[in-house]
């Protein structure tokens, strides 16, 4: 493949996180303008890339031998999502940013953070998606304390402490890849082990990987950084790190060095839909008792991220145990699709607390109410947004989370699918309590001259609400096989997607 685009993702916001500081000081307001620019580009860019199939091969050298990006499904689904919600946060960024200082700073470190997940979602090297894991980490570590408060530079060390634990997981797990088969590419090393992947070393790699990615992803039992560290960041940061981010350097990641490199088994199926039932029942709980708006959000990341990994663990185990292909394709593609819904709508309801913290000063649900009237586009995209996330329909997340029910029951998981609708329901108590303090009720005498968001704030927020409305189309059948089915099949095909990867597809 010899495009010269898949390099501009990662070329353009390496190239202006070094260039904006340096113009900014002189031009003032030129880092706004080049930080929308340049997440713009990678949106387009992104978009008009997303047919292709292929692998770009760095200074033309051919895989094993030299280093490669592949562009198939799985990656050109996670570069537009990635891309997307990043243009609408540095637009969001522009008026909400000004109470901050250094905006050039925000700018260098957010574009050095998207230039990682858009590495780490185009490499087909271990090791480069371990450097560029480590360049969006170090980014985002920067990002949450950026405030430079008391609560912000505590949150920041707890996540740049389990972060950096879970980096040095995941080098291991690369390392002892590396030792069983002498590569580091991944088809590569996937068609090196065929047919041993019981050996002791192989095990011990995915046991690395499990946890380590399971620490970026914040999957319980690994996500006690992530309440800490969503609310203290910046409204966009916070809309970053839980609608990209996790899934980027987390779930992304892992399904591709799970299902693409080592393979799945029986026992990592299992593993995974463990992991995402108990996130998803031990997010939701936490969530609920909540009062501060940004928390509630966090542990409700936590909670959602494992209808993801449920999905696609479901998906795995059914495969490695012989069962129906179209059973566990419908599995991961209620994972997959999941995925894409929850960076908008989770995206979204960050924007939405941003905007009310913006314009009341307080993050608390008991201190707020009667919004209604004084923020009623606040209000609308909240609400669509909260009913997404709750699984009511029409909106996108309804869509995801009944594929992930009907493929439970046709795998004969009938107790799955049970405690997916029962977490649907308390996810939709836990936002009619927000809906109801934040916008119901009197006024408080404090907030009496609030003023709805600026408007390019609002510009933001309408768009990811719309799309929250109008993706439940990306299950037509013409566009699902355009859209979704090649992530599924990147997912599905397992180890045999290695062949495909080193021919170039």
């Amino acid at each position: 493949m010899s495009s010269i685009l898949p390099p501009l993702l990662v070329a353009i916001p390496l190239g202006a996180a070094f260039l904006i500081p340096i113009l900014a000081r002189r031009l003032g307001r030129l880092a706004d303008a080049l930080g929308n620019l340049a997440t713009f580009a990678l949106l387009v860019i992104a978009v008009l890339v997303f047919p292709a199939r292929g692998v770009y091969q760095i200074g033309g050298w051919n895989p094993p031998i030299g280093i490669s990006w592949v562009l198939d499904g799985l990656s050109n689904l996670m570069l537009v999502v990635v891309n997307l919600v990043s243009c609408a946060a540095t637009l969001f960024s522009i008026p909400y940013m000004e109470q901050y200082t250094s905006k050039h700073k925000y700018y260098s470190l957010f574009l050095l953070m998207v230039a990682g997940m858009n590495g780490v979602a185009l490499t087909g090297d271990l090791f480069n998606l371990f450097v560029f894991l480590e360049i969006a980490s170090i980014a985002s570590y920067a990002l949450v304390a950026f405030g430079g408060r008391h609560e912000e530079l505590e949150a920041s060390f707890k996540y740049l402490v389990l972060g950096s634990i879970g980096s040095s997981l995941v080098l291991f797990g690369i390392a002892f890849a590396y030792a069983a088969t002498g590569y580091l590419n991944m088809a590569a090393i996937s068609t090196a082990i065929t047919g041993r992947q019981s050996s002791p070393v192989l095990i011990l790699a995915a046991v690395f990987f499990l946890v380590g990615f399971g620490i970026k992803a914040a999957v319980v039992p690994f996500h006690p950084w992530l309440p800490d560290a969503h609310p203290s960041a910046p409204a966009p940061i916070s809309a970053m790190l839980s609608g990209v981010l996790i899934k980027a350097l987390g779930v992304y990641a892992l399904s591709r060095v799970l299902f693409n490199v080592i393979g799945v088994t029986p026992i990592i199926g299992a593993v995974l839909i463990a992991v995402g039932v108990l996130s998803m029942v031990v997010g939701v709980f936490l969530a609920v008792g909540q009062w501060d708006f940004k928390r509630l959000l966090a542990y409700h990341s936590i909670s959602q991220m494992g209808y993801v990994v449920l999905g696609i663990g479901l998906g795995g185990y059914i495969l490695a145990r012989g069962g129906a292909r179209s059973a566990a394709a419908l599995a991961m593609l209620g994972g997959v699709f999941h995925l894409a819904n929850h960076s908008v709508f989770k995206s979204l309801l960050f924007l939405c607390s941003g905007s009310i913290e913006f314009a009341t000063g307080t993050r608390q649900l008991k201190e707020m109410g009667g919004l209604r009237e004084r923020m009623p586009l606040t209000r609308t995209t909240c609400t669509i947004a909260s009913l997404s996330i709750a699984g009511v329909p029409p909106f996108n997340g309804f869509w995801s989370k009944l594929i992930i029910i009907i493929a439970a029951i046709q795998a004969g998981f009938a107790w799955l699918a049970a405690i997916t609708i029962l977490v649907s329901l308390v996810t939709l108590i836990s936002f009619l309590k927000v809906l109801r303090y934040a916008f119901l009720g009197p006024l408080p005498e404090a907030l009496k001259e609030v003023r709805e968001a600026p408007a390019l704030m609002s510009i933001s927020m309408v768009m990811l609400a719309v799309l929250c409305a109008v993706m439940g189309l990306l299950l037509v059948p013409a566009v699902r096989e355009l859209v979704l089915d090649p992530a599924v099949a990147a997912l599905s095909q397992g180890m045999e997607y290695a062949r495909g990867a080193l021919a170039g597809f």
